[in-house]
């Protein structure tokens, strides 16, 4: 397994907690039967428990359960009356999967989220801070192809008070 990026370590602090922060980029491979290995340095946060589900660009966003319990509250003081977010919440939470890693690191990506994902053998593992995202390798470079530049060519403030 390739790893190109920094371990999950301690970084924001909130209410009293120190959460991790997902960092970098791996290569794990899909085995035979729809398992990853999770990447060593995600391998303590995830270890209790964590939900898989769907993402956004056809990824799979992999929560440690802690983390996903505040996504869900999060969720349910949005305004239900509002199509959007009831649809936004349907897909969100019924691809849902909770999954503890096997003693070697491995966890089970089920069927229907490697479909959703386009998975196959080759997969590309990203830390983005709370949370991991799943991408097919294939899926990852053209993705981070067509949008590079554009990153690396913004002007303007994306995230307000960050830089």
């Amino acid at each position: 397994m390739g790893d190109t990026g920094e371990k999950c370590r301690p970084g924001v602090e909130t209410d009293g907690e120190v959460s991790a922060v997902f960092l970098g980029t791996h290569t794990p491979r899909l085995d035979d039967k729809g398992r990853l290995f999770l990447p060593a340095k995600f391998r303590e946060r995830l270890s209790t428990g964590l939900v898989v589900t769907r993402g956004q660009e056809r990824c799979l966003y992999v929560f440690p359960m802690d983390e996903f319990t505040k996504v869900t509250q999060q969720m349910q003081e949005a305004p239900t009356t509002n199509r959007a977010v009831r649809d936004y919440i349907r897909v969100f939470l019924s691809g849902a999967s909770d999954e503890i890693p096997d003693k070697q690191g491995r966890v089970t990506i089920p069927a229907h989220l490697r479909q959703y994902a386009g998975l196959s053998r080759e997969c590309t593992v990203i830390g983005t801070g709370s949370r991991v995202e799943v991408w097919d390798t294939e899926a990852w470079n053209d993705y981070l192809a067509s949008t590079e530049q554009a990153y690396s060519e913004q002007s303007e403030e994306v995230i307000p008070g960050l830089m």
